[in-house]
């Protein structure tokens, strides 16, 4: 693997992360939990370690006592250019599905370019689009 790959820390809800961004980006999904890891931080079945390997890559993990969830301001997962347009539009209309929120929705821009923000139903934000 290279370049950057997000690391995201969830509030026990690592598992049903990953299991969902399968969904929406296809790939597949390696899940560690604390009890294999010998971590007794958290519950066993938390997941102490996780990833998404495909199109989009991504760690994910349930955090341990006294560790920080989860929690963006500023900042967007862009996929801008990343795939095909009709496989953004449909990874775009999955993120908001279920909870999540179309904060601009994508439409063409008045530089030519498709592009529009979700936040998912994990608190994620995105920014997805493409040349035409």
């Amino acid at each position: 693997m290279t370049g950057l790959t997000p690391y995201l820390h969830f509030d026990g809800t690592a598992r049903a992360a990953l299991t969902f961004y399968q969904s929406v980006f296809g790939g597949e999904v390696g899940l560690n939990t604390f009890g294999e890891f010998g971590r007794d931080d958290g519950p066993a079945d938390a997941i102490a370690h996780g990833m998404l390997r495909g199109a989009v890559e991504l760690f994910a993990a349930d955090v341990g006592a006294g560790e920080s969830a989860l929690r963006l301001d500023g900042v967007m997962f862009s996929l801008l250019g990343t795939a095909a347009p009709a496989e953004l539009e449909r990874w775009f209309a999955a993120l908001a599905a279920g909870g999540g929120t179309i904060v601009d929705p994508l439409q063409p821009r008045p530089w030519g370019a498709h592009d529009g923000q979700v936040t998912d139903r994990f608190g994620v934000p995105w920014l997805i689009g493409y040349e035409v």
